[in-house]
């Protein structure tokens, strides 16, 4: 038996998989990155989850990959939360990209670009090599994600009320009609009484649908984070050398039809959507088998 771990800023989802990826138990909890929730509740939280799938199993080995806590500098810390409830489990300490991969490529090979709050771009080659480009965190980067779409849409109210945006656009009075704002300095008062990226990036919806209703600023903000995510993505496939058909889409943004996918699939020249194998937590599952299987070997 095989457990993974996925954990986001939103959302934690552990499932407990046997050889062939076919899912025993899940568990769902609240949000474990902990640069925003601390080390101590991600710690209560995971280990939750963890007692209420694997409790009685014997789990052979462990794959987790936590937002805010990629193995490159939490490896300790992720060990010792699973070690703590699982003593006997291997574990593979990893990342929300790879796992991301993992899952949908269903082997350690290939590249995958993920959009939602945030965005990243992460490959693994074959023999062994990995590169990640993106994922700094909204306040250095995260460029096409749904935080970066949905500060355009704050920006475009901010810049109609100056008198700075002349394009003929309804996006600053949906966005005032979103958020129930009587007038554009409310904003302010809305967005630092509560400074969470992830009440940002819900206004990409927005900007999405503004889009598909043909509003020119919805689709230009849509056309600059298309470009920003196919750069993230083509500087890590050429990082490793990896051809077109090893791609694969991740996030919220990116896994079905909208107008931010639609202008990533053009833009990389694609007819559709990428076939994904597994989501991301049945991924973390896979990374400790595929790992186990490889330390076997070696």
């Amino acid at each position: 038996m095989w457990l993974g771990i996925d954990g986001g800023g939103s959302n934690l989802r552990v499932v407990v998989v046997d050889d062939q990826m076919q899912i025993l138990a899940t568990a769902n909890g609240e949000g474990v990155n902990p640069n925003a929730v601390g080390y101590e509740v991600a710690t209560k939280r995971i280990q939750s989850a963890i007692q209420q799938v694997a409790t009685g199993i014997n789990i052979s080995g462990v794959g987790i990959g936590i937002a805010g806590a990629a193995a490159r500098h939490a490896a300790p810390w992720l060990i010792e939360v699973v070690q703590t409830q699982l003593p006997h489990a291997a574990v593979f300490p990893s990342s929300d990209e790879e796992i991301a991969l993992v899952g949908a490529r269903g082997e350690l090979n290939g590249v995958v670009l993920i959009a939602g709050t945030g965005s990243v771009a992460y490959g693994m080659h074959p023999d062994g090599r990995t590169y990640r480009a993106g994922g700094w965190g909204y306040l250095l980067g995260d460029e096409g994600s749904g935080y970066w779409i949905g500060l355009q849409a704050l920006q475009a109210l901010t810049r109609r009320a100056d008198g700075r945006l002349t394009s003929q656009t309804l996006l600053p009075e949906r966005v005032m009609t979103r958020l129930q704002l009587n007038t554009p300095d409310d904003i302010i008062t809305w967005l630092y009484s509560d400074v969470k990226s992830s009440r940002v990036a819900a206004l990409a919806q927005l900007v999405l649908e503004a889009a598909d209703a043909d509003d020119p600023h919805a689709a230009l903000i849509c056309d600059q984070a298309a470009a920003h995510l196919v750069n993230l993505i083509r500087h890590v496939q050429h990082q490793l050398d990896l051809p077109d058909d090893v791609i694969v889409f991740a996030g919220g943004l990116l896994t079905h039809d909208n107008a931010l996918s639609r202008r990533v699939l053009k833009q990389l020249n694609f007819d559709q959507l990428p076939d994904s194998r597994y989501p991301p937590v049945v991924g973390a599952a896979l990374l400790a088998k595929l790992r186990s299987d490889v330390n076997r070997t070696t």
